[in-house]
């Protein structure tokens, strides 16, 4: 292995998915170095035009991020000939080869036992909304879990957000499920029926830490803004209106919040009034708005810069608000600030702010590949994956294949 080989070099992917967890998945193991083939109908599947979009060009901003460093191969997955193009690629020979994405449904040509009848060892991963068949989306599963009940000031509706965070969750299931078959593969020469359901990543996370069965307990948990739960963390204003966020998890954290905020003295009696010790996380969070209290003047009295160079100065652990416009307009103005960030030249939209993964390998980032357009590569896929000549080529072309 070359000394800038990156770990997936090599291995070859083919990924026919659509929205975020599919293609995030495809797109991870793009950066860490796979070849990853991307396939389309033809015309582009159901996200292709998904917002945002870029206001000159309207193409979808979500798609040629997600699909960065993949190749793209468009076909009519309607017609006979199409699905066998599919099926020939997901199941193409060599060891590294034979690893198949998708996330579809009602496509019994694409089933796990069309393609183990191809090869025998080929790993199949399939993502879908409920274990017995039923659609789901991100947007969904979540209020079914119940976050939006957990999230927002007391007396609001529940709060929905827009990250869609199981989808996410999801696709690095399907990015250590997909890599976990290769070993065993490798190990036993067996290949992998995967099935990953994102209402099962979404109720599995809510009992992994210990929710559900706080909630069977103690009942549902009440809404209670920015602070927060279990221990001390709180938003606090600034004298010109800026706003911050602070974070007392550990005895040292409180320890270095209260001396910076020059509150130690006053803590120390209220504890002793109350009988209540402020270094644990339970008598923080108990007495969490007498503290918000305490210690909110201190912001109140100093300007936002002021209070950031006390605050970090103090080993405080906190963090600014900031719009997503600040956040962007922070690395265009010093991109040194977010290393994992770059700019990012994609054809068809101009200079957009990409990112390299955020695992770095031997200490380095990866670097980011422009998305390809739609179809751009699928004769040359289909002849140096397939074997497929010009003429055959030429007669798929013809039929309006590909």
């Amino acid at each position: 292995m070359s000394e800038n080989a990156r770990p997936l070099d090599g291995l070859r992917v083919v990924e026919f998915a659509s929205f975020v967890a599919g293609p995030s998945a495809g797109m991870t193991l793009a950066q860490l170095g796979a070849d990853v083939i991307r396939v389309d109908p033809l015309g582009g599947n159901s996200d292709y035009r998904r917002w945002p979009v870029d206001t000159g060009s309207e193409n979808s901003l979500y798609w040629t991020s997600l699909n960065r460093g993949k190749r793209t191969v468009a076909v009519d997955v309607r017609s006979h000939e199409g699905q066998e193009l599919v099926l020939a690629l997901a199941t193409a020979p060599g060891p590294d080869a034979g690893i198949f994405v998708d996330n579809n449904v009602g496509r019994p040509w694409l089933s796990y036992d069309a393609m183990r009848a191809r090869r025998s060892d080929v790993i199949a991963v399939h993502f879908e909304g409920h274990a017995d068949g039923r659609g789901a989306v991100d947007y969904t599963v979540n209020t079914e879990v119940g976050v939006p009940e957990l999230t927002g000031p007391p007396d609001a509706a529940p709060v929905n957000h827009v990250l869609p965070a199981w989808d996410i969750i999801a696709g690095q299931s399907v990015t250590t499920a997909l890599l976990a078959a290769v070993y065993r593969r490798a190990r036993t020469g067996a290949g992998s029926q995967i099935n990953i359901a994102l209402a099962d990543v979404a109720a599995a996370w809510v009992a992994n830490l210990g929710w559900l069965t706080e909630v069977s307990q103690r009942g549902d948990r009440e809404r209670h803004g920015n602070y927060m739960y279990g221990s001390f963390g709180v938003d606090a204003v600034t004298a010109d209106g800026g706003r911050v966020y602070v974070v007392a998890l550990t005895p040292r954290q409180w320890k270095n919040l209260t001396e910076t905020t020059g509150t130690s003295a006053v803590f120390a009696a209220l504890a002793e009034s109350l009988g209540v010790d402020f270094f644990t996380d339970e008598g923080r969070y108990i007495h969490r708005e007498a503290i918000a209290a305490i210690i909110r003047p201190w912001f109140a009295e100093r300007g936002f810069e002021q209070a950031k160079a006390d605050l970090t100065a103090g080993g405080v652990l906190w963090g600014p608000y900031q719009s997503m416009r600040d956040f962007a307009d922070q690395f265009r103005s010093d991109p040194a600030s977010t290393p994992v960030l770059v700019d990012l030249d994609q054809p068809g939209v101009g200079t957009v702010v990409s990112a390299s993964a955020p695992i770095r390998v031997d200490r380095a980032y990866s670097g980011a590949e422009p998305a390809h357009e739609l179809g751009a590569d699928t004769d040359e896929v289909l002849a140096s994956v397939l074997g497929l000549s010009e003429a055959e080529l030429g007669k798929l072309h013809d039929a309006g294949t590909i």
